[in-house]
């Protein structure tokens, strides 16, 4: 009887033995938990990487781009700002300085305006240039240099606002310092317009600074 009871007391004892490291999971996970460690027992898949724009394109052909026309540059939105691409233009050859001025801002106005290409899209690139926007030279009265879009360029938004003024600034119809006069189709006073570091690093938030010119 004495054997039997000692047999049952060692069963027992050994399944407490057992038992105890079990009890013991719940308790540890809480002190993890408590100490700000939370135990996994599978990797957490958290998916890939989420994709940056680059703005980045390739080299265009030089020698294509010639024969395309007279190479120029447009500046495009990618991200938060301001972008360079390369463009061409057609201007007839024997065109009178004057008139050449305003032909290079009604192209480089339609190239703002036609979306991107598809390479340019994927890169990143948009414009906030919206069509059916013209351009005409100075009235009586205006400077010379004088551009007239056919929207007041203070209605316009100031992602294309900066967009035109950079592109015209960067082009044969800006004056000699890169300012741009610009006016209106209205009365407006005309104004002159530069682009600036900050406002191709933050075209959103700075707006071309300008000055108020004489005009008709």
């Amino acid at each position: 009887m004495t054997v039997r009871r000692a047999r049952r007391d060692g069963a027992v004892g050994g399944r407490h033995a057992r038992v105890r490291p079990l009890l013991a999971l719940p308790v540890l996970a809480a002190l993890l938990a408590g100490c700000g460690i939370r135990a996994t027992e599978v990797p957490t898949d958290f998916g890939p990487a989420p994709s940056r724009v680059h703005c980045s394109l390739s080299e265009p052909d030089v020698s294509t781009q010639a024969a395309r026309g007279l190479a120029a540059r447009v500046f495009l939105l990618c991200g938060s700002s301001l972008v360079a691409v390369d463009r061409s233009v057609r201007v007839p050859e024997g065109t009178a300085d004057s008139e050449r001025r305003v032909l290079v801002a009604q192209a480089l106005l339609d190239e703002l305006e036609t979306a991107p290409s598809s390479a340019e899209k994927e890169a990143g690139y948009t414009t906030d240039v919206r069509g059916g926007m013209g351009v005409t030279g100075p009235r009586p009265g205006d400077p010379e240099e004088t551009l007239r879009l056919s929207a007041p360029p203070n209605g316009l938004a100031s992602y294309a606002l900066a967009q035109i003024v950079c592109t015209f600034s960067d082009s044969t119809a800006a004056e000699g310092d890169g300012s741009v006069i610009l006016g209106g189709p209205g009365d407006e006073p005309l104004r002159s317009y530069e682009c600036t570091n900050e406002v191709r690093t933050r075209p959103g938030s700075n707006e071309p600074p300008s000055s108020e010119v004489g005009g008709a």
